[in-house]
């Protein structure tokens, strides 16, 4: 649990910030454009806001995505040994075990994989039309 509360409070800023960034540029006319074909507030959300705001949360769920699987530190201060992230085997790779051959292949397996993720968020993240 601590371990999971800390990722969240120091990552939150990356997932926060791209939203915003997103949310600010929508043009308000579409809510009030909604609300005057007779949509209620939770309609208005889910035809209009939910999907202009899906770039915004693929951009910042890659941005935590990514120093995410990385991470070590918090896990090796907070956590114990009951859950395994694979920064933390890569880390006891490099470190403890002296396996450098298997922590490099580790490592790229890793980094390919979150170039992959990040194609496909990019691939999602575009709006057709006139609103990307």
């Amino acid at each position: 649990v601590a371990v999971i509360t800390c990722l969240v409070y120091v990552h939150l800023p990356f997932m926060v910030l791209p939203l915003y960034a997103n949310l600010e540029k929508h043009d308000p006319a579409l809510l009030d454009a909604a609300q005057d074909l007779g949509a209620n507030r939770s309609q208005r959300f889910w035809k209009v806001t939910w999907p202009l705001s899906l770039p915004g949360l693929y951009a910042g769920a890659v941005l935590v995505f990514i120093p995410t699987l990385g991470i070590f530190a918090i896990p090796d201060l907070l956590g114990g040994t009951n859950g395994i992230m694979i920064g933390n085997v890569i880390k006891q790779q490099f470190v403890e075990s002296r396996d450098w051959p298997f922590g490099s292949v580790l490592s790229l397996v890793l980094t390919a994989i979150t170039l992959v993720l990040v194609v496909i968020a990019g691939k999602l993240g575009r709006t057709p039309g006139a609103l990307s």
